[in-house]
């Protein structure tokens, strides 16, 4: 069979597909991917045949994917949920589709198109995190959320202190926030790994002792060893932190961050701090609460037993002819 794959050329909207899309290339099946070529490399690294349509660059349209569904003729297509007119051109021509998520269905006017109601939806999402509209009137597909990070020799600092993971992602953040935060984690006395993201590691001046930072961590392969995740409530490090059993400190900053900041705190898998409620003194506060307070961490770990328990990679893509 013939798979199509194709999403916004960002690490948020591409790396949530990429588990299936390797697991349905191990099933046998030829998988294409159409995207901007800002993420071609981890792709084609795992032989996924990445492409460019048309001249699209981050966002692709309908027109742009119509001629290469007539050259590849695939049996399906996987759109994700920022990339609507994967849906539209995959109709168009006949060929089914299915929806794939990034985390939590996001709330309107984040600027996305919400996904209209009826068709199926691949959801990463667990339910107990999942909107309850979405849960109510969705076709689902459960699928396991598995972390992806492109692979690097990065290993975090040693010691015997508690780890702590501080990102703001890769859109969002500044340099103000981030050292905000580095001094109220700096207080706990635990070890800070930073990702510094859009922002130069340079702006955020000398680091106190135990801190680290660095434009990019593999974030796949540092969440099951951290005690506390810091971050922008992004779905990616959001979903990440839930599958790790790891509490956290949400401070959401835009799209569909405040939602799932809501979603984690009201799980008991975390605590948020909106943007005018900021400080060293409130992420130090919240920080030490959900590092010593049990109830944060049993509610992450319920919730990482719920994901372990979602079909895998694996299991769906061998149902995908299901779908055909």
């Amino acid at each position: 069979m013939r798979v199509l794959f194709t999403s916004l050329a960002s690490v948020g909207h591409t790396y949530p597909l990429i588990p299936l899309a390797v697991a349905a290339r191990e099933a046998g099946h030829e998988v294409h991917y159409a995207v901007g070529d800002a993420v071609h490399a981890p792709l084609a690294a795992n032989g996924l045949r990445p492409f460019r349509p048309a001249d699209s660059f981050y966002e692709i349209y309908a027109e742009d994917l119509e001629p290469e569904l007539a050259r590849l003729e695939p049996d399906l297509v996987v759109h994700e949920w920022g990339l609507p007119a994967g849906a539209v051109a995959a109709r168009r021509a006949g060929i089914p589709g299915l929806w794939h998520g990034f985390g939590r269905m996001f709330p309107e006017g984040i600027g996305l198109e919400v996904p209209a109601p009826g068709a199926p939806h691949l959801d990463i999402c667990p339910p107990s995190l999942q909107d309850e509209g979405f849960l109510a009137t969705a076709d689902r597909i459960a699928l396991r959320p598995v972390p992806y990070s492109t692979p690097s020799g990065w290993t975090a600092p040693s010691g015997s202190r508690p780890l702590v993971y501080l990102t703001l992602g890769t859109a969002f953040g500044t340099a103000e926030l981030l050292t905000t935060a580095v001094r109220g984690l700096t207080a706990l006395g635990a070890r800070v790994v930073v990702a510094t993201g859009r922002v130069p590691v340079r702006e955020l001046g000398d680091l106190p002792d135990g801190v680290t930072a660095e434009a990019w961590v593999p974030q796949a392969d540092l969440l099951p060893n951290v005690a506390l995740v810091v971050h922008h409530g992004g779905s990616g490090t959001t979903l990440g932190a839930l599958a790790a059993g790891a509490p956290q400190l949400l401070l959401p900053q835009g799209a569909d961050q405040f939602a799932n900041a809501d979603a984690v705190a009201a799980a008991g898998a975390g605590l948020s701090l909106h943007p005018t409620e900021v400080s060293a003194d409130a992420v130090t506060d919240h920080a030490l609460s959900l590092l010593g307070r049990a109830g944060h961490r049993e509610a992450a770990r319920a919730v990482a037993e719920e994901i372990a328990l979602m079909p895998s990679p694996a299991e769906v893509a061998r149902r995908l002819p299901d779908h055909v």
